[in-house]
């Protein structure tokens, strides 16, 4: 038997901070560890979502497994468990290596270029270097290339391939190029998620969103921000595959922004009509659009495609805050849009979201009235949170007479937010919507403790009087440390 190339464990954190964590598989470390197999490299997967034990689980992994390489992904509300899980290895291995990639690092690195820029020592930087001092390499950007110059021995402590210029840093060419999700180093089986009765599963056509709402990760992150599209032929090929492999009709489609290039999604949605034509199925479809890029012909394509429902963060009813989050859009578009998906049968889940910069009882009660008038579907209201990567935290200023808080200014109104140890804390991501939640944000004109309450009451008022039941997702299944690693060899 020919001799692999190397072996590396790939570690999926758990999110703790979910109602579900076995909903949608973290796609990113999945194309990781597929060009790893592609290029001979013995890759086992441990995946520890929904695990309560996860410390157990990873311990007596290590007890049998001869890895010394560990790459971890990570978002930002994952890096408390994430650091436990560094603990662990470090004490059980402390000559492993451990490479830590995904979101959080790629965001930090963004804010802390950022801060450099400014001339400041600032929340970034200082976070930065703590991710120094407990991964051995940080990969910031694309993983699927700089995976490999993370391997070599004596690299320095950053790869940075969050630049259009690195040599990581994917195009469109190298994006259809690269092979699907290893999919098949997890138990699939363990995921569960349906749309309108149909399994479906996860997949990502496009990276990239092009906009720059203050509340959104990734605005000065190529990785993040620069469109880069797959064809529509490469992304008919993995429905396909999965349709067949996995036997699912659902599919979700995790891109940003679907619609972001209208005539490419068309001809995506066309090409997905087609393929259903071929199979002799009807698929089951789900995904974001962007409110005031919207239109009939999409709406129809959609339909055709398997669209039955749309989720749409319109954020607020307040053209004020609209404005203040830099959305880009108006409340008058997003009224439209929704008249645009009601007219062409497509349910939509609203995206909502309060705590914006001159968040006041009057914005939100704004808010209030525009989803009684449009009367979703389904809807969310979030409280926003300001991490690394996010308008809100990479252009805040550190508060002249109170340390610990920082202030972030556009259009005229005002945000403040808490400064946060992300190593310790993650409450500040999405709570219970049955009474959960806690802000880390306020206003001049509300309190945290008031944006809480105004969150609750939208909850529970715009169900009420929409008749919208909650449906909350059932509680996460607890796997046991023994459920086996996937590997492969």
């Amino acid at each position: 038997m020919k001799e692999k190339t190397g072996s590396i464990c790939l570690i999926i954190p758990p999110s703790v901070f979910l109602l579900d964590e076995r909903v949608f598989v973290s796609l990113g470390i999945l194309k990781v560890a597929a060009v790893l197999e592609e290029a001979d490299y013995r890759v086992e997967v441990l995946d520890l979502s929904g695990i309560s034990n996860y410390e157990e689980a990873l311990t007596d992994y290590i007890s049998y497994s001869e890895n010394s390489v560990f790459g971890i992904t990570a978002t930002t509300p994952q890096m408390p468990a994430v650091a436990e899980i560094v603990k662990v290895i470090r004490k059980l291995k402390p000559k492993a290596r451990i490479i830590l990639g995904g979101p959080h690092a790629t965001l930090v690195n963004a804010a802390r270029k950022g801060e450099e820029i400014r001339g400041i020592i600032g929340r970034a930087v200082k976070i930065f270097q703590n991710l120094e001092k407990m991964f051995d390499v940080i990969v910031a950007g694309d993983g699927e290339e700089a995976i490999f110059h993370a391997l070599k021995p004596n690299v320095l402590k950053l790869i940075d391939a969050d630049d259009i210029k690195s040599n990581f840093f994917l195009d469109n060419l190298r994006l259809n190029n690269s092979p699907f999700p290893a999919r098949h180093l997890v138990d699939m089986e363990s995921y569960h998620y349906s749309i309108d009765g149909e399994r479906a599963i996860s997949l990502i056509g496009q990276l990239g969103c092009p906009f720059g709402c203050g509340f959104c990760g990734g605005r000065k992150s190529p990785t993040f921000r620069k469109i880069r599209i797959r064809s529509a032929e490469n992304i008919i090929q993995e429905i396909e595959f999965l349709h067949k492999t996995y036997g699912v009709s659902g599919f979700m489609f995790y891109d940003d922004e679907l619609n972001v290039n209208p005539k490419i999604f068309v001809q995506l949605m066309d090409s997905i009509g087609d393929l259903q034509e071929k199979l002799g199925v009807k698929f089951r479809l789900r995904g974001f659009v962007k409110s005031n890029l919207f239109n009939d012909e999409q709406a129809k394509a959609m339909y055709r495609a398997g669209f039955r429902w749309l989720l749409i963060g319109f954020e607020s009813g307040s053209e004020r805050m609209l404005l203040s989050m830099n959305k880009r859009s108006t409340v008058a578009q997003n009224t439209a849009c929704m008249e645009i998906a009601r007219k062409n049968g497509l349910k939509v889940k609203a995206l909502m979201s309060i705590g914006h910069p001159g968040e006041s009882e009057e914005s939100i009660m704004e808010t209030h009235n525009w989803l009684l008038k449009v009367k979703p579907d389904d809807f969310d209201v979030a409280i926003i949170t300001v991490y690394p990567g996010t308008g809100y935290y990479d252009d805040a200023m550190p508060h002249p007479n109170k340390p610990g808080i920082w202030i972030y200014r556009h259009n005229g109104e005002v945000l403040y937010s808490l400064e946060v140890d992300y190593l310790k804390v993650a409450d500040y991501y999405k709570g219970d919507p049955e009474g959960g939640y806690r802000s880390y944000v306020y206003t001049d004109y509300l309190i945290a403790e008031e944006i809480v309450k105004f969150r609750d009451f939208l909850e529970k008022d715009i169900r009420q009087k929409l008749n919208i039941p909650f449906n909350p997702s059932l509680p996460a299944k607890r796997y046991e440390h023994s459920m086996g690693i996937r590997r492969s060899y």
